[in-house]
């Protein structure tokens, strides 16, 4: 395998023979590289860190290293990677913590720009999008194909709902919801649907109407949350009117997902 004279590699580390490993990288004893990996150089990768095939890691990231948290010991906790996923330069991920799970983990197809950090047993899902100095606090969730922006620093344990898109510098404090655009431009608040992303997504027109009527009676009804999700659920999910044609599984599912991640919103959310 390609492996400059100047890396630094320990015994027991496991890296396929299609790996790529460039100039001045050191990793570690628990390490585990999937097929094709690329580390372009100075890369560090420390601690039982599991890479995806296909991942690609730009200079100076340092990935699976110990969490800034006091509490952590040196215990055997873990981070993982996934496939496909590009870790541009500057990037730090902490490996977990034993009361915080133990993992911290990134999903399949993610694009972390430079300068992010990612704290210990965070959790970010698949297609995600971390943009240049966003910064994670530790037990912070971001869900699948969501995209937090530029300089954007996120407050411990808050969650990031799927298809959410949040602007640049704004700061985040409690839930996201899903399937929103969220901006400091407006007050911190969430002021519509990512439509766009939804539509670039494949959502079907269909599925924007039950949203867009979701987040009507979120935001335009003047109903406080927990009257809004029950507005929602008695609407949208179970009509009263018995004549009146139940509604498609298929267009409601995200309606019915984004209810779910309301009611369970231990921070609040960002409304």
């Amino acid at each position: 395998m390609p492996i400059h004279p100047t890396a630094i590699v320990s015994p027991g580390a496991e890296i396929p023979a299609s790996c790529t490993v460039g100039p001045w990288c050191t990793i570690g004893a628990n390490v585990v590289l999937g097929e094709n990996c690329r580390l372009i150089s100075h890369v560090v990768l420390d601690g039982h860190l599991t890479l995806g095939s296909g991942a690609a890691v730009h200079p100076f990231a340092c990935l699976g290293v110990a969490p800034q948290d006091l509490k952590y010991a040196g215990e055997p906790t873990r981070c993982t990677i996934g496939a496909d996923t590009t870790v541009r330069e500057y990037v730090t991920i902490s490996r977990g913590t034993v009361g915080g799970g133990g993992i911290t983990t990134v999903g399949s197809g993610c694009l972390i720009m430079a300068y992010v950090h990612i704290g210990h047993d965070s959790h970010i899902g698949n297609g995600c999008i971390l943009a240049n100095a966003a910064t994670l606090a530790g037990h912070v969730t971001v869900e699948d194909y969501a995209v937090v922006g530029a300089l954007c620093p996120v407050h411990q344990h808050c969650r990031i709902g799927r298809y959410a898109y949040i602007g640049g510098g704004t700061t985040i404090t409690q839930d996201v919801l899903p399937y929103s655009l969220t901006s400091i431009e407006r007050n911190n608040h969430a002021y519509g649907l990512n439509k766009v992303g939804l539509e670039r997504r494949g959502f079907t027109p269909a599925q924007l109407k039950s949203l867009r009527q979701a987040y009507r009676l979120l935001q335009a009804s003047k109903l406080n949350t927990t009257d809004a999700l029950a507005a929602i659920r008695a609407t949208l999910l179970a009509p009263s009117d018995s004549s009146a044609p139940a509604p498609d599984p298929a267009d409601t599912e995200h309606v019915r997902y984004l209810a779910d991640f309301i009611a369970s919103a231990a921070r609040g959310i960002i409304k």
